[in-house]
């Protein structure tokens, strides 16, 4: 096996990528990584300097995984702040590190990709000795993969990258065949405060619509742009992560697996949510307004999802990162991963113990979390393997 960094997602072609994801995973195509890049969306310049690894096998392309070289922290949604501060009190350098993750985007899902005829058990191997080889050569401080499946989470581990557990909030589809359905596992009170807050909906003259891809104009585009903006304005003090361009280069790209829903209020716009979408599961992503109305983000970000999910078979719902609220309407409590491995072995101590102590505070949190679910005790709901 002979492993190559690549300096930007187009130096290997989509087809050569996309045949070793095999994959309608949206976060992994070639057109998505390189719909960031090419925007400028997450490129050197703000911070996430591709390092694509690719690996072959003779001339042929056998493994392929997204890989950055990070100055800083934003945009991942695992969080390692408190690490990066034990690092400068102590006078060393967190950053650079190397990360495997999708920029801005806290979906579970493949980090690594591979042919079925490859050893996986050998191809991790090889693959951890070049990353860590690749981590000393840049002069990072650490390799971290975020978000990766459970079976992929649990191959990083016996390579000595060490698991840390997390939480997100995800709807899983039992056979639904209508929303009511759905609600129909709730008790009676959470049944009807959450259809009092689609009626509410109703009452304010308020009107939704999804629109999947090739039905999206330029038009549509810019007015969710505008409410994405206007979001992160409110929330961070800044624009968003994502430029103009990264929307139109999806609408160009991959259209097939982006669904957006807008608001209308009056004759205009109001709102909008932007999810992308496989063949069993759907991921809730971003979200803007110009007003605020009761109840309507619980609408387009989780209730039209719901219905999305259910008019179209999908198993899942993937909302993004946080949101306890998400448990009263139907979201169930699931722990999600990450790897980690730290060169310098002072700080490897403290972070695994660290690690450790996490993981069980994690554990009694979705316990506890799964208490507040709304559903009747006689309708247990287990979430799906991660």
């Amino acid at each position: 096996m002979k492993s190559v960094f690549l300096n930007s997602i187009t130096e290997i072609s989509a087809d050569s990528w996309n045949a070793v994801a095999k994959t309608d995973y949206p976060f992994i195509r070639h057109e998505f990584l390189a719909a960031m890049e090419l925007s400028k969306s997450a490129c050197t310049e703000t911070g996430w300097q591709p390092q694509h690894l690719v690996v072959y096998e003779a001339d042929s392309v056998v493994a392929i995984m997204p890989l950055y070289l990070k100055n800083h922290s934003y945009g991942e949604y695992i969080f390692d702040w408190s690490w990066a501060s034990a690092y400068e009190r102590y006078g060393v350098n967190y950053y650079p590190k190397l990360l495997s993750a999708i920029p801005f985007t806290p979906a579970t899902g493949p980090r690594l990709a591979c042919l079925e005829s490859v050893d996986k058990t050998a191809l991790y191997t090889f693959i951890t000795k070049a990353l860590q080889q690749q981590a000393i050569h840049c002069e990072a401080s650490s390799i971290h993969i975020l978000l990766p499946d459970n079976k992929e989470a649990t191959a990083w581990d016996k390579q000595g990258l060490v698991t840390r557990a997390s939480n997100q909030f995800h709807w899983f589809n039992h056979n639904y065949q209508s929303f009511d359905d759905f609600l129909a596992v709730f008790s009676s009170r959470k049944r009807k405060n959450l259809n009092k807050e689609r009626r509410r909906i109703e009452q304010q003259g308020i009107t939704l619509q999804r629109h999947i891809g090739p039905e999206i104009s330029s038009t549509m585009w810019d007015t969710f742009y505008n409410f994405y903006q206007m979001t992160y304005a409110k929330r961070s003090g800044h624009g968003g992560y994502l430029t103009r361009s990264f929307f139109d280069l999806l609408n160009q790209k991959m259209p097939e697996q982006v669904m957006l829903v807008l608001a209308e209020y009056q004759g205009r716009y109001v709102a909008g949510a932007l999810y992308f979408f496989s063949a069993t599961t759907l991921y809730g992503r971003y979200w803007g307004c110009t007003h605020e109305f009761e109840m309507l983000h619980f609408e387009a970000c989780y209730y039209q999802g719901i219905e999305f999910c259910i008019n179209n078979k999908l198993q899942k719902f993937d909302a993004g990162a946080q949101g306890e609220h998400k448990i009263q309407r139907g979201f169930e409590p699931i722990t999600t991963w990450s790897n980690h491995w730290i060169k310098d072995k002072r700080f490897a101590a403290a972070i695994n113990d660290y690690i450790q102590r996490e993981t069980e505070s994690n554990a009694a949190y979705i316990d506890d979390a799964r208490s507040y679910l709304p559903f009747k005790k006689q309708e247990p709901q287990e979430p799906q393997e991660e």
